[in-house]
């Protein structure tokens, strides 16, 4: 059984959509990244990033003790080669044209679109950001246009089969319309987004949902300031000591 350590964002939902389209069991343990739970004891001995998602594998298919998989491309790589599908193995090319594209994911498209977001829901308290908007706004268009031509002459990411590389990128473009974008401007984006939207699978993963959503209203002053003190302008966590664990 796969252990969940999710929260529902793209990010989560790239893990979400996979174990939909491998059937394999999973269990969603909620973490409320608003709340802090992401700096539990539990859950920095998965992920030391104190970053979601995790997953904890609890049936390896080697057997032993669980595994810990921190980043979600990470844990689409470990689940995709452990069931075998959605990633080529033995062929090296397509293997490493899937990479491509997982890495390409992760280190483009998830954070600028996430930076996009961060600093176009800043209000004016924040002073001017109308540099930092102009510079992802832009950031998230041309990352469209890579997938644009990208996809002018295959009908997915990698090639011609649905991989995890088209599970990486599908949740962060389901938001086009809030990012600023024109879906039909990048119509070879739009021939496929429509295409992994119809998955039954990709419909299933983005409806998995980590419990009843919290009213705002229930949260105090108090709690406010407290969540305001560990989820903004993190810094380093100081190592533990050596001498007091053992």
């Amino acid at each position: 059984m796969i252990e969940v350590f999710y929260w529902p964002t793209p990010n989560g939902k790239k893990v979400a959509i996979l174990l939909e389209e491998l059937g394999v069991p999973y269990a969603i343990t909620p973490l409320n990244i608003g709340r802090g739970d992401q700096f539990s004891e539990r859950f920095l001995a998965v992920n030391p990033n104190n970053r979601m998602p995790a997953i904890l594998d609890h049936a390896p298919k080697a057997g032993g003790d669980p595994i810990a998989v921190f980043e979600s491309g990470a844990i689409l790589m470990y689940l995709a080669e452990k069931e075998g599908r959605f990633w080529p193995q033995q062929d090296q090319a397509a293997k490493y044209e899937v990479v491509e594209w997982v890495v390409w994911q992760m280190a483009n498209q998830g954070p600028k679109f996430g930076e996009r977001g961060h600093f176009s829901r800043l209000g004016p308290e924040a002073g001017d950001q109308s540099y930092a908007r102009r510079r992802f706004d832009d950031e998230v268009h041309r990352l469209y246009g890579v997938m644009n031509n990208r996809l002018y002459d295959r009908p997915y990411l990698a090639g011609q089969d649905y991989t995890i590389a088209d599970i990486a990128a599908f949740p962060w473009t389901t938001a086009w319309a809030q990012q600023g974008i024109d879906l039909d401007e990048f119509r070879h984006v739009k021939r496929w987004f429509e295409a992994v939207s119809a998955r039954p699978a990709v419909q299933r993963g983005l409806a998995v949902t980590a419990g009843e959503p919290e009213d705002p209203a229930t949260v105090t002053p108090e709690e406010q300031a407290r969540r305001q003190k560990i989820l903004f302008n993190q810094r380093a966590r100081p190592a533990p000591d050596l001498e007091r664990v053992r």
